[in-house]
């Protein structure tokens, strides 16, 4: 397809439609314990998270926003079921954005109300539709929470806020299936001007969720669709953070910082790459400075396959040889590899 025009929407300081894609992640402390809630929200504003939810489920969890407020300055969503007056309280207390579904709020009379209270506030809102939450019409007629569902619903639900002259609205139809997911959102974007959140929502634990997360994220978001992520694990929410950002980052889209690179090691390793690169990527996990870093197991993966690196080891027989922009620098023992990568990098940040 080609480049989508997308209606801008404001959030707080940031611009969805704007070219930046920016990372959320949701609070998972219970919400009666605010204190945790604001140490986790601190934690993922520190890994880099761009804007933060939370669940708001009764009157008493409305007191997370002022809380949270106060403790970070990342925007905060306020993600309401059901019972709309929490939605105008949440605004009221300052909250920067509502996340909702219109139909499931009753009356039109509360539609209303809900989008009225936004538009005074300038407080946008998400229509978040899920595939296993659509309405039972919808899930009459199509049978399953198919592509084509997911869309109907959300349009019913933009079509409402709509009516009640709202349109700073952001889209998400998240499903557990990724090719139902990727599929509601190319049928979305041709459809729709308004900016779109995505995810797989459910998406397992870490190691499956990440990679359902990337193969549904990082398609659409190659073919110019998305203005929001979230990776959704079960798992400490800072860990949806730092996949986001690497989800971002692998396909050129991330903000600045290290991207390594290093083979999958073979019979001509002889020396402990595995370990080596584990220590290299845990090291530089925030350094901002944006180069290329490769750890490669033998010469014939090293200036040569990674001479796009700025810099690099390749490993010999207990020892490697450190090369920078595909020439190599020197050799030096296994045992003092790991500093000696280091130091070079520090020297490049000397540089910046």
């Amino acid at each position: 397809m080609g480049a989508r025009t997308v209606k801008p929407v404001r959030l707080k300081n940031l611009t969805f439609g704007g070219g930046d894609i920016y990372v959320q992640s949701m609070l998972n402390v219970p919400a009666e314990d605010i204190e945790g809630n604001v140490r986790q929200a601190k934690e993922l504003e520190a890994a880099g998270c761009e804007i933060i939810r939370a669940a708001v489920p009764n009157k008493e969890a409305v007191r997370l926003v002022d809380a949270i407020k106060a403790a970070v300055s990342i925007p905060l969503v306020a993600d309401i079921h059901f019972d709309y007056r929490l939605a105008l309280e949440c605004v009221a207390a300052g909250v920067d954005k509502i996340r909702i579904n219109p139909g499931n709020i009753g009356g039109e009379d509360r539609v209303k109300a809900v989008a009225d209270a936004c538009r005074t506030a300038g407080v946008p809102i998400r229509i978040g539709v899920n595939g296993g939450s659509l309405e039972k019409e919808i899930l009459a007629k199509y049978g399953s929470p198919t592509p084509q569902a997911l869309v109907e619903s959300a349009q019913y639900h933009v079509k409402l806020l709509e009516k009640y002259d709202f349109d700073q609205i952001v889209i998400s139809m998240k499903s557990s299936n990724v090719k139902t997911m990727v599929e509601a959102y190319r049928l979305m974007a041709e459809q729709s001007p308004y900016p779109l959140h995505l995810g797989v929502t459910e998406a397992g634990t870490r190691r499956m969720g990440i990679i359902k997360s990337a193969v549904g994220i990082g398609s659409l978001l190659l073919d110019g669709i998305g203005e929001t992520i979230r990776v959704s694990l079960t798992a400490d929410p800072v860990q949806e953070v730092y996949a986001a950002r690497d989800i971002l980052k692998s396909i050129g889209m991330g903000k600045p910082g290290v991207e390594i690179v290093s083979c999958p090691t073979c019979g001509r390793t002889k020396i402990d790459l595995i370990g080596l690169a584990g220590r290299v990527e845990e090291a530089l996990a925030d350094c901002k400075l944006p180069i290329k870093v490769a750890v490669m197991g033998c010469v014939v993966n090293g200036p040569g396959e990674a001479k796009e690196a700025d810099i690099g080891i390749a490993g010999g027989d207990g020892c490697a040889v450190l090369f920078k922009k595909g020439q190599i620098l020197r050799k030096v023992p296994e045992a003092e590899v790991f500093d000696a990568l280091l130091e070079e990098i520090g020297r490049m940040q000397g540089d910046v």
